[in-house]
């Protein structure tokens, strides 16, 4: 069941609600619980019944294994707990992969039939093993069944995060306060679900239509020109930030309704001025948990320089790898892991010789320009299916495909038009389409660089964990004076304009399309 689909916003979430009000209300908190958890397990179950077995059968290993390591801090224990983890993961999501490559080096034949992947697999696989190595840790607490289960199938969370963590969520079911019904609550929640949902189905399935024809056509073989190559790569860039956000917003609202506040996932992280800051803005949950559980464990940067640059890209490997089992994701974890190499590199230069570079606006605006084209060249190799298709698309955007541009809007460059394709420019057709998807991009581009996030609409009513709020350093914001005078309030015209988006997102309900996040 998807959030942005006439089933779930008309019938499952306002049943969910009075089920889960009205069991606290006549019955008290733990029937309130038991409410949830039990709509949790349908809104999972909806996808596929057969794969519920096997979230109940994770919640159920988990659970017990975390709770003798609370008691007793055996390493082997933990290891055992870990490893089952990573062996179901392993085998859903990686067994064709790797089977597919040995094959490919072996000439073997060897089948795995078609293994579906269960949905939500990675996100709470991940919040599992966090959990056993904070109960080895000794920083659990004693908790029921009951509300473990929550943690790990509340809905809003479920299925493509936000990645949570216990300490964060637990704590907050136990608290009285989340099983009344509060109108501000609700006013919140519903307004950052609107925005959420104006984000995911207006925009970014919106754009959605003018990059998937360039990577489908540069995975079929065929040449791809520079202005169709940036068109349609700049175009995937935005629907996947304004899907995955919008979705994370959607998240965080629908928690909001129920009184529970969710971590943050997203905070601009196009309007970073260096790599090191996208990460710190985007998918924060997951990087947390590479940085916590992965990075950390690994030894971090406590053995030398040479050793963290080999942890640093060791984590960024496998985060490619957990996005999807294929030498893409790979491709596109390395890259990252070079970015931020050299930019430790760079810093450690700075310090080193004293290079004092004046922080102005011009330095921020080349500082983030070169970032944002670097992210822009990770996410060809995220989105295209092979890596032929990959690199067809970066020989397009370097021009090697050769120039075109439609016909309609050549012939109404008069002389200028003849000059053009003098120097190699040949006409073509589809103006429109050209039209718009550069209408489209420079529009969402202004949008993610002037624009404040719902983190900053909603710093004042705690819209989520974090304490973030107007954070303008290491990024490009031109807007941000003005920006950070815009704040939610309870006001008739803030409900005028969540009406809005969510009217307009109800009216693109008869082209529900799913979450990108989904398929990792």
């Amino acid at each position: 069941m998807l959030f942005n689909s006439a089933e779930f916003i008309f019938l499952f979430l306002p049943i969910s609600l009075l089920l889960f009000f009205t069991a606290a209300k006549r019955w008290g908190n733990e029937a309130a619980i038991t409410s949830l958890v039990a709509c949790s397990l349908f809104f999972y179950g909806w996808w596929n019944p057969s794969y519920l077995l096997l979230l109940l059968a994770s919640m159920a290993f988990n659970y017990h294994v975390g709770k003798r390591l609370g008691n007793n801090n055996n390493k082997n224990l933990l290891i055992l707990g870990i490893t089952v983890n990573l062996a179901a993961i392993a085998y859903f999501k990686y067994a064709g992969f790797i089977v597919f490559n040995i094959n490919a080096l072996t000439g073997a034949e060897w089948d795995l039939g078609n293994i579906i992947l269960p949905l939500a697999i990675s996100f709470f696989t991940f919040q599992q093993i966090a959990y056993l190595v904070d109960s080895y840790r000794g920083i659990t607490k004693e908790y029921s069944f009951l509300h473990y289960a929550l943690f790990v199938a509340f809905f809003p969370q479920l299925i493509a995060g936000p990645i949570v963590h216990h300490k964060d969520m637990l704590p907050q079911f136990s608290q009285t306060k989340r099983y009344q019904l509060n109108h501000h609550n609700i006013k919140i929640g519903l307004t950052i679900f609107a925005i959420g949902l104006f984000k995911k189905t207006v925009l970014a399935d919106g754009i959605a239509v003018y990059a998937n024809p360039i990577f489908s056509a540069a995975d079929a073989g065929q040449s791809v020109d520079f202005f169709s190559a940036w068109g349609g790569t700049l175009a995937y860039t935005f629907q996947l930030y304004f899907d995955f956000s919008g979705y994370s917003d959607m998240a965080i609202g629908i928690a909001r309704l129920f009184g529970i506040i969710l971590p943050l996932n997203f905070y601009s992280p196009y309007k970073a001025a260096n790599i090191s800051e996208f990460w710190r803005r985007w998918h924060i949950t997951l990087s947390h948990f590479l940085r916590d559980y992965l990075y950390i464990a690994l030894g971090g940067n406590r053995s030398g320089k040479v050793k963290r640059y080999t942890n640093l890209a060791i984590t960024m490997l496998l985060g490619g790898l957990w996005h999807g089992a294929g030498w893409n994701f790979i491709i596109w974890g390395a890259l990252h892991g070079s970015y931020l190499m050299l930019n430790l590199a760079w810093q450690a230069i700075k310090a080193q010789y004293h290079i004092a570079l004046n922080p102005g606006k011009i330095y921020v605006f080349f500082a983030w320009l070169l970032t944002f084209l670097a992210v822009i060249v990770g996410w060809v190799f995220f989105r295209a299916v092979s890596l032929d298709g990959a690199l067809t698309i970066l020989q397009g955007m370097l021009g090697l495909n050769g120039i075109s541009v439609p016909n309609a809007i050549l012939s109404r460059l008069g002389e200028a038009g003849n000059l053009l394709q003098t120097w190699g420019v040949t006409p073509s057709h589809g103006g429109a389409v050209f039209v718009k998807t550069w209408l489209w991009n420079i529009t969402l581009l202004a949008f993610v660089l002037t624009l404040p996030n719902v983190q900053d609409l909603f710093a004042k009513e705690q819209g989520t964990l974090s304490n973030y709020s107007q954070v303008n350093d290491n990024t490009f914001w031109p807007t941000w004076s003005k920006s950070k005078t815009i704040t939610w309030s309870s006001t008739t015209r803030w409900a005028a304009f969540s009406g809005a988006c969510l009217a307009l997102g109800i009216l693109t309900l008869s082209q529900v399309s799913e979450f990108l996040y989904f398929q990792f």
